[in-house]
């Protein structure tokens, strides 16, 4: 199949060059300069794994504006706030023939994907998978070959051959697949486990293991998903693990499969950049208020991350004009 991977960051990345590997034609679209050049430069993507075996890997690499494929399939891995610019900028491309796949974190992307593909084209999934972006042109794929796994579902919830067909590809990148016909469930059993886990270790800065192997680490992610389970039962959601499944879920993958690893949210928090809370913890509170029920914990692990961006901006500010005083005064 031919791939049009927009947003080359960590998961863009694995999902993408996992896929090439396994046959498939795939071309990256990005927007942050400095990575396009750095790729450009060294020729491709430096891939370790579990930090090791690093090794560079050819991609083919193009910006919203310069790429004009026509692919079977466009999968999209941006940051939530950053889709609209990307929809955007690569519609031009867009036809009523492409498909369009995601596993974003949160929620609020497919009312945008909507925006441009009808709904028996759009495919969306979760992905218990850990990688991170080192840096420009450099990723590093957490777990061994074949490690994590995903579910996806149609928004139709009626699996079509392109979805088979997709369902095929991913297997044979070692993605491990599943194909539900439960959609909002789908997703939102994700976004639950997310609003535990990214939530907590951005917070205090620690590895999901800490977080884990905390006595009471049981307490706070039961008080989490009770009020997101019931949430999603006065919605209707019919969600794809009950409530002792997402506990077990919990803690098999911050103490088992991925103690070492730091959640996505982490990485923006401590880069400076905007954090997805809006889209998770903040989701599953404004969803309680459409149906009546407060849900004080999300509220206020919401509003604690934007103190904490707020916080560390302030101190960006801080550093930044310091050291623009430390230079007129040296100049001077």
């Amino acid at each position: 199949m031919e791939f049009a991977m927009i947003g080359a960051g960590a998961m863009g990345l694995r999902y993408g060059i996992l896929l090439q590997e396994a046959g498939n034609d795939v071309t990256f679209i990005d927007i942050w300069q400095p990575h396009i050049d750095k790729i450009r430069e060294q020729g491709g993507v430096y891939v370790s794994r579990d930090h090791q075996d690093r090794h560079l890997v050819p991609i083919k690499l193009e910006t919203p504006e310069t790429y004009q494929g026509d692919p079977d399939m466009l999968i999209f891995f941006t940051k939530q706030m950053q889709l609209a610019d990307f929809l955007k900028r690569c519609e031009h491309f867009f036809n009523d023939r492409q498909y369009a796949f995601t596993c974003m974190n949160g929620m609020g992307h497919i009312e945008k994907l909507q925006q441009y593909f009808a709904d028996d084209k759009i495919i969306a999934g979760t992905a218990l998978i850990a990688t991170v972006l080192n840096g420009p042109g450099d990723v590093d794929f957490m777990g061994k070959r074949g490690a994590g796994k995903m579910n996806m579902a149609n928004l139709t919830e009626k699996p079509d051959e392109m979805t088979h067909r997709l369902f095929d590809e991913l297997q044979k990148a070692q993605m491990n697949p599943t194909l539900t016909t439960n959609f909002k469930g789908t997703l939102m059993t994700k976004v639950i486990f997310n609003s535990v886990i990214n939530t907590l270790c951005t917070m205090f800065e620690i590895p999901m293991g800490e977080l884990g192997n905390f006595e009471k680490a049981y307490d706070l992610g039961r008080q989490l998903i009770d009020e997101a389970y019931d949430i999603c039962e006065r919605a209707g959601i019919t969600l794809v693990s009950t409530r002792e499944e997402e506990m077990y879920a919990l803690d098999i993958n911050t103490r088992i499969d991925m103690p070492l690893h730091y959640p996505s949210m982490y990485q923006d928090m401590i880069h400076d950049r905007p954090t997805e809370v809006d889209y998770i913890n903040g989701y599953i509170a404004d969803l309680g208020r459409e149906y009546h029920y407060e849900a004080k914990t999300h509220i206020f692990l919401t509003n604690l991350v934007h103190l904490a961006e707020y916080h560390r901006a302030n101190e960006k500010q801080a550093r930044e004009a310091e050291a623009a005083h430390t230079k007129t005064a040296q100049s001077a």
